[in-house]
Order: C-alpha cells, then structure tokens, then sequence
C-alpha cells in the first residue's frame, strides 16, 4: 500500500495525452453551452493543461494493510511555467507507518535546480546548511534515492496531470453544484480504469503505476469545476487487497502571479555523493 498513492502521482504527473471517453448522456449547463458531463471532463482537462500558475492545498491519507500502510502527507504547492518553469513545494507533514519525518519538508524547484529543505535528508547527509542543491539532472542518479522518493510524493500536487487521469473515465457523470472555495462549481463523480489510464502514462513510468495499482480495478474520483471548467478540487481514492487511499486536491490563484526564488546561497550545501540510499 506504501507504493499506491506514490505510483498514481507519478502517473498523473508524467500523463501526455487526454484520453478518449464513451461520453454519457449526462449533460450539464456551462455558462451558456451544455456539455455531456465527459465532455466537461474533457474540457476541464484541456482548461487545466493550459493553466500557467496555481497554488493547491493537499491532503494523502493510507490507511490498512497493517502498520506500515498507514500515513498521511499534508502540504500546498506554487507553481508558475511562465516566465520559466518553478515550484515550491511544503509537505508540512509526512508520516508513513507510525514515523514522522520531522520539520516536514519543503522543494523548490528553479533554474534547472532542486533545493531541498529535510531534517532527515541532512541527517542522512550529514549536511549543516538548511538546504541541499541538487541539479535536475542527478535527480533520478544512483545515490540520490531520499531526494527521489520526495519528488514522487511532491507529484501529488500536479494539476493538469491529476486531471488529466479522470479523462479515463467511462462511467462519469454530474451529481450536483457546490460551492468551494467561495467558488459555484458543477460537481462530477466517476471512476477510472487503471489499466486505461495507465496507457496514458509515459512508457517510462507506466510500469510503476501498474505496478503499484496492480490489485486496484478502479479508482473513484470527485471533480468540481467552476464556470469557465477550472478544476477547483479533485479527490481520488481506491483500495488494494485491505489497503485504501485518499487523495484531495483543492486547487486556487489561477494565472495569477507567484513568487518562487531559490533560498539564499549562504544557506545552500550540495548533496554529497554517495551518501544517500539506493
């Protein structure tokens, strides 16, 4: 159950391409037009993909399958592609198997860089400054195994790739309007076929959702869209054998600006090589 939640992110995180649904007769109004409810699921999809900036609020609970399938990770994300591709990323919390990692921690990605902030990471490093750098390039190299195992949680936070996931969906259909976040939106519910969904994923992590969803058939999803088909939440959830995750998404600042910066270089060490887990 440890690997579930983490394989679906990174499913959701490395989707290229929005799936084609069986549409349902299930129509929904949207402004002026009225959508079959896949549509609007499609459409939501596409409004996502095109997002420049956000912020997101997350919530991972695992529970079952005994002590260490039990956790939880909390935490929010900035994220902007315009001017240049950046994110920072706060998972206040982090508890798997009855173990916390304590302080949390906190990535900030920017010019081709990851900066990592983890008590344990430094720890583990034996590093005295707040944060670790790391060039994007060495994160996936032997040796870097904490600093990867953080960036798969940190995919729980992708917008248009967790979207994109329920564009799998053949059974989805429009249950309601809700307000969030101050927000009105059309509420849609549904499931997914994983091994559907799977076909979306990049072929070099497509073995690893299958591979950590292998007992799961389906995974049920929530979606609420405002009017202009922005995704203001998402939650999914699923089970495997007598394991259960859930995931929830709240989703906000669309296109509006944010502020990510590298942290200051006198509080900055590089990883050293070598002193990290495979």
């Amino acid at each position: 159950m440890r690997r579930m939640a983490p394989a679906l992110a990174l499913g959701a995180a490395a989707l290229v391409a929005v799936a084609g649904c069986g549409a349902q007769q299930n129509t929904v109004a949207l402004g002026n037009v009225k959508l079959a409810a896949a549509d609007a699921v499609q459409q939501s999809a596409q409004k996502a993909e095109a997002v420049t900036s956000y912020s997101a609020d997350v919530v991972l609970d695992t529970k079952g399958g005994g002590q260490q399938g039990s956790g939880k990770v909390q935490g929010s994300m900035l994220y902007q592609s315009q001017p240049e591709l950046a994110t920072d990323i706060r998972l206040d919390t982090i508890n798997f198997g009855g173990q916390n990692v304590p302080g949390g921690a906190r990535a900030i990605l920017t010019d081709e860089t990851v900066y990592v902030k983890s008590e344990m990471l430094n720890r583990i490093g034996g590093i005295t400054k707040p944060w670790v750098r790391v060039p994007l390039s060495q994160v996936g190299a032997e040796g870097q195994a904490e600093i990867r195992k953080f960036m798969d949680q940190a995919r729980q936070f992708d917008l248009a790739g967790t979207v994109k996931l329920l564009t799998a969906s053949k059974d989805v259909k429009a249950v309601g309007t809700e307000t969030v976040g101050g927000v009105d939106t059309t509420h849609y519910s549904g499931t997914f076929p994983v091994a559907e969904a799977a076909q979306l994923v990049d072929p070099a992590q497509r073995e690893k959702l299958q591979e950590g969803l292998s007992h799961a058939k389906d995974v049920k999803f929530d979606l609420w869209a405002d009017a202009q088909s922005l995704p203001r939440k998402v939650t999914l959830s699923g089970s495997e054998k007598d394991a259960t995750f859930n995931l929830t998404a709240l989703f906000k600042g669309f296109n509006e600006p944010v502020e990510i910066t590298a942290p200051p270089a006198d509080q900055v060490d590089d990883l050293p090589k070598g002193r990290t887990g495979n």
